[in-house]
């Protein structure tokens, strides 16, 4: 029991960490009231927005070892971000480094449905805090191999780009799909 409460304080620090940091970003941000299982309705554990983009987040933090979501944990997410008109993010934290932040479809699903990250998939895949909250942008080392070339033969027209940005804005969630079939 005792390694239960410890563990819940440990989550609540860290969900007011992610509310408190999203607020110095210049978010509104609070914690759900009652989120996990205080209530009968599934509610997300953070909701965020800057005015033009709103969050349902779920955060989870580990010391080292995987985290994982339940199937039902996820579902209830993208429900309430669907019916909120928010996007769905799951925000993790393993200690000793900053949150990373996943939208539900770019998650391991084990066979038995329930989703999975992996320390070194957070720090490789995803979405750190300072891109997240939109102070940086992350780069791939091919981006800057490709930016370095300095040959105009190898640039992108702009209709190419846009292409691009729209299918991106759809697999990122910020777009429907219905949406970018009418843009494209």
């Amino acid at each position: 029991m005792t390694t239960t409460v410890s563990a819940n304080r440990k989550g609540d620090r860290r969900e007011r960490e992610l509310v408190n940091a999203l607020d110095e970003a210049g978010f509104a941000v609070m914690r759900a009231p009652a989120s996990g299982s205080a209530t009968e309705r599934e509610l997300p554990d953070v909701l965020a927005g800057d005015g033009e983009t709103f969050y349902a987040i779920e955060a989870k933090s580990s010391a080292g070892d995987p985290i994982y979501l339940t199937g039902e944990e996820v579902e209830a997410l993208l429900f309430f971000a669907r019916n909120f008109g928010a996007k769905a993010r799951i925000a993790v934290r393993f200690d000793r480094e900053d949150w990373f932040f996943f939208h539900p479809g770019d998650l391991y699903t084990t066979d038995a449905g329930s989703y999975r990250v992996k320390k070194e998939t957070a720090l490789a895949d995803g979405t750190d805090f300072p891109e997240f909250v939109g102070e940086t942008e992350k780069v791939t080392l091919a981006e800057v191999g490709e930016g370095k070339a300095g040959d105009d033969a190898d640039a992108v027209d702009p209709e190419t780009e846009e292409r691009r940005t729209i299918l991106e804005a759809v697999r990122d969630g910020h777009m429907p799909v219905e949406d970018a079939m009418d843009v494209l």
